[in-house]
């Protein structure tokens, strides 16, 4: 099988955005308080661009902290999937490296899971250019805890099938020089520790919303998450799941 480009992998979503919306994991209000912190404002009122917004995860909680939010997102299947969640917030088509926003128009943007789609040449300018004196380039990611016994038994799984290095991929939310290699900003970087109780069933849901298996075979897909259910049900035996997320906050202001 031939390696998934990073254009396959991005556009990967939108034939599983309905499995996104309903299996990916939200942030904790932490994450939005700390936000809050480093920016100096409350987010209530403040104009806000979610770029990338797929499915509206992190827009909804924006929007509930009374922030006045805008959300950007390329992808057709995920924009469907937004406009479901949330009717009444404005959504326009585009993405982080041509953002559809005027010159200094927003307080703050905001990159949940999706920095690392764009090409920080052309992003970042990008970012400069709509942000208003003052205003703030906030980066997240939920990222496995990788000191977790099983959590790291389970990235070593994926290491294995997918031939790839877990620890380099979690680095995107964890290093300034690769968020943006041309050191145009300085970013306070923030780490905040949350878990989850699922299902093993919505556990292996969202593993399988992930790009590196949605741009897998099917029958390879399948065999690794039948396999996983098996690994999962010796530690969890009743069934339920406790994810453990490090979010990894980058933010700069201008």
């Amino acid at each position: 099988m031939t390696a998934p480009t990073h254009t396959d992998r991005a556009h990967s979503f939108n034939t599983a955005a309905a499995q996104y919306a309903a299996n990916r994991p939200s942030y904790p209000p932490a994450l939005l308080d700390t936000v809050e912190e480093l920016t100096g404002r409350p987010l209530h009122g403040t104009r806000v661009a979610d770029i990338g917004a797929g499915t509206g995860i992190a827009t909804a909680l924006l929007e509930a902290r009374g922030a006045d939010v805008i959300a950007v997102e390329p992808g057709t299947g995920m924009a469907a999937e937004f406009r479901r969640a949330l009717p009444d917030v404005p959504l326009i088509r585009g993405d982080g490296n041509h953002l559809p926003l005027t010159d200094a128009s927003v307080d703050l943007l905001t990159y949940a899971q999706s920095w690392h789609w764009t090409d920080p040449a052309r992003s970042i300018p990008e970012a400069l250019r709509v942000l208003r004196p003052g205003g703030a380039l906030a980066l997240w990611w939920n990222t496995d805890a990788l000191d977790i016994p099983w959590i790291a038994e389970a990235a070593r799984r994926q290491e294995r099938h997918f031939a790839i290095d877990v620890e380099a991929e979690k680095k995107l939310g964890t290093h300034a020089d690769v968020a943006d290699p041309e050191g145009r900003l300085r970013f306070t970087h923030r780490r905040l520790r949350w878990t989850r109780r699922v299902p093993v069933d919505t556990h292996l849901a969202n593993l399988g919303s992930h790009s590196i298996f949605l741009t897998d075979t099917e029958e390879r897909r399948t065999a690794y998450l039948t396999a996983e259910r098996h690994h999962l049900l010796r530690v969890f035996p009743d069934g339920i799941v406790e994810e453990t997320y490090d979010v990894d906050l980058l933010l700069a202001t201008t």
